[in-house]
């Protein structure tokens, strides 16, 4: 019987490239459009004071599903979309930073983290004015907002989706200027760097064995590591797909690295919905606030969200690498 363990690692140029973003754009919108109530959700739990609005997670997704209908858990979706360009331009940065350190040090660890950092550094500057847009769209409750500024109506109604994505620009860009939009910046870099780097060691923690493996982060809010666990692999059947094993370990550490990453998450939304110009002063005042456990505030709804993404993250790019294998190569890659 053939061993499914042996699987060959399918890299980067192997790819058919067009395949490969085409595909994977389009896995990518269906995942967010999953976990987006969640995003949502984590968001205004962590922007509000104390337990004002809603008292957790389930709460809050049956009080905004209640008042405000389906479309209020998707507030600011169409423009978080946008944050699909910056994940491809992670892609190609880490892979092509990765191939480029190989040629001075071939360790994997040293590859990855030289490129997920760099891939990164360049996803956030795209991203965190679109994140920046996007909360305080999420922020518009009906008739009010929980953030600094809120959506204007014309003659008693409500502006179209785009009507209010201009409104929320004009507010942002006369309060703040262009520095605005990039409220928060090193926040969001202090936020995604070490959820990345923290991703993969609890994978090898709870893989317990020697891995290789890819990063990749333009299908979540969060950098993820693709391993296959040898140790965790030896105690099932040689027949058992290593997928199976993959979504196994790939939550767990998503997990860990959420509920260790969250507190920096808490103080990266605070300082981007209320406008905080200092990381150091937005984590005092909340300490002060609500005490330690305002740090957790958001936990469950981002693990939630980021659990069943990385199952489907992990499942999902192995299928995407295979789907868009070179022509010649595809008999020579098993499943």
């Amino acid at each position: 019987m053939e061993d499914k363990r042996n699987i060959p690692i399918i890299e980067w140029e192997h790819l058919d490239k067009r395949k490969f973003y085409v595909f994977g754009i389009c896995m990518t919108m269906m995942i967010r459009v999953s976990v987006y109530p969640f995003t949502l959700i984590r968001t205004r739990l962590q922007v509000q004071k104390g337990k004002s609005l809603y008292n957790g997670t389930f709460d809050a997704f049956v009080k905004i599903l209640r008042t405000e209908g389906t479309a209020g858990l998707y507030r600011g979706f169409l423009v978080n979309t946008f944050t699909l360009i910056s994940g491809q331009c992670y892609v190609t940065t880490y892979e092509l930073t990765r191939k480029y350190v190989s040629r001075y040090n071939n360790n994997n660890a040293v590859k990855s983290l030289v490129a997920g950092g760099s891939a990164s550094l360049v996803a956030q500057s795209i991203t965190v004015p679109i994140d920046v847009i996007s909360q305080h769209l999420m922020m518009q409750r009906k008739g009010e907002s929980m953030g600094r500024f809120k959506v204007q109506n014309q003659d008693g109604k409500r502006l179209l989706v785009f009507g209010q994505t201009k409104d929320i620009i004009v507010q942002i860009f006369k309060a703040d200027g262009f520095r605005g939009f990039y409220r928060g910046y090193v926040a969001s870099l202090l936020t995604y760097i070490p959820n990345s780097a923290v991703w993969w060691p609890f994978y090898h923690f709870y893989a317990a064995g020697r891995v290789e493996w890819l990063l990749i982060s333009s299908l979540s809010e969060t950098s993820l590591s693709l391993p296959f666990p040898e140790q965790l692999s030896s105690l099932t059947p040689k027949d058992c797909p290593h997928l199976l094993l993959q979504a196994i370990s790939g939550p767990l550490a998503a997990a860990t690295a959420s509920t260790l990453t969250n507190p920096m998450d808490v103080i990266r939304a605070r300082v981007q919905v209320e406008g905080k110009s200092s990381i150091i002063l937005t984590f005092k005042q909340l300490m002060a606030e609500e005490g330690p456990w305002g740090l957790t505030k958001g936990l469950s709804a981002r693990i939630i969200s980021a659990t069943p993404s990385t199952i489907v993250i992990v499942v999902g790019y192995e299928t995407l690498k295979k789907l868009s294998l070179r022509p010649e190569l595809v008999d020579s890659r098993h499943w």
